[in-house]
């Protein structure tokens, strides 16, 4: 009996302390590592993010900028740091979910980390050549097996999310295409309105104003749901070709031990943020959707994220490097 009051009392005595330490917090600066250069969409939105929640927790709200590494030297400090919601990680898919996928001698593990929540998202396109002769996604596949190693897609290297998306595209479809790498998104872009390159996996943000200008097809937004800043265009589900999801998001997590009360209190705190109207605005103008996920949702989310680009990098033979 003793054992057992005594077990009590300590399991007491840590709810006590945890919820004094959720109630209390934050007691010093909080600081929102972005493992990517300044000026990035990751920075962007973390910035947006810090400003609210200085104002809303009374205590400085800091980003810092850890850039190198393929990002993951900013995510391996957070996954090393105190699990006491005072270092925490925004980042977009690649640290969360895909890196450790791709290399072999990452410095922590997706497992090292604990998401809070998805901040922000915007649906990738499948965005084409104005010469090409396809007008549909089941015009292009059609193309694509009557011309096998013909189409070329634009990648920013191996691994990259046009990458994975083209491999996916060819899994669900059966058909085969030729990577063309390019040092960044724009040099791509600008060859695919040169016509050098046929297609080209990239966000709303950068596609849809060069769709509306008529320097290329878009043929699918790669989200289970239309999007809103170009409502004409069909889902790859409705395109034919169901299932396929290519989605880049902005996630926020803390070091692996952070108490799930504390958890709880950050993501709540978070989400009333994101869900502010001004916020909501300014992430629509940069072509964001407001993610604002519950800590349940937001595990979820991580984990099929996780399982489909194991997927499909398992599928198409791509071995960690």
């Amino acid at each position: 009996m003793h054992n057992i009051a005594g077990l009590a009392f300590v399991a007491l005595v840590a709810a006590v302390t945890a919820a004094e330490a959720q109630d209390t917090y934050p007691t010093q600066t909080v600081r929102l590592v972005v493992p990517a250069a300044a000026g990035s969409t990751t920075d962007t939105l973390a910035r947006l993010v810090v400003d609210r929640l200085t104002r809303k927790w009374g205590k400085p709200v800091v980003v810092d900028n850890v850039a190198g590494g393929g990002m993951n030297i900013g995510t391996g400090q957070v996954a090393r740091g105190t699990p006491d919601g005072h270092t925490m990680l925004v980042a977009p898919p690649g640290p969360l979910t895909i890196s450790n996928l791709l290399s072999k001698d990452l410095n922590y593990a997706p497992a090292d980390l604990v998401p809070i929540t998805m901040l922000a998202k915007i649906a990738n396109v499948l965005a084409v050549r104005k010469s090409l002769p396809a007008n549909s996604l089941k015009e292009l596949i059609d193309y694509a097996k009557a011309n096998p190693g013909k189409l070329t897609f634009a990648t920013q290297g191996p691994g990259s999310t046009a990458h994975l998306s083209a491999a996916q595209l060819e899994g669900l479809t059966g058909i085969k295409m030729v990577a063309v790498p390019y040092r960044g998104a724009q040099l791509a872009l600008n060859d695919i309105i040169g016509g050098n390159v046929d297609m080209f996996f990239d966000t709303l943000a950068t596609s849809v104003p060069l769709y509306r200008a008529d320097k290329l097809k878009i043929l699918a937004v790669a989200d289970t749901t239309r999007a809103k800043t170009a409502p004409e265009l069909p889902t790859f589900t409705e395109a034919g070709v169901p299932g396929f999801r290519s989605v880049t998001w902005f996630g926020l997590a803390a070091p692996k031990g952070t108490p799930a009360a504390l958890a709880q209190r950050i993501n709540r705190d978070v989400v009333e943020v994101l869900r502010e109207p001004e916020v909501v605005e300014k992430l629509a103008n940069i072509s964001l959707e407001v993610g604002a996920t519950d800590l349940p949702a937001t595990r979820k989310f991580f984990d099929d994220e996780t399982a489909l680009w194991s997927k499909v990098i398992k599928d198409a033979g791509i071995t960690p490097q």
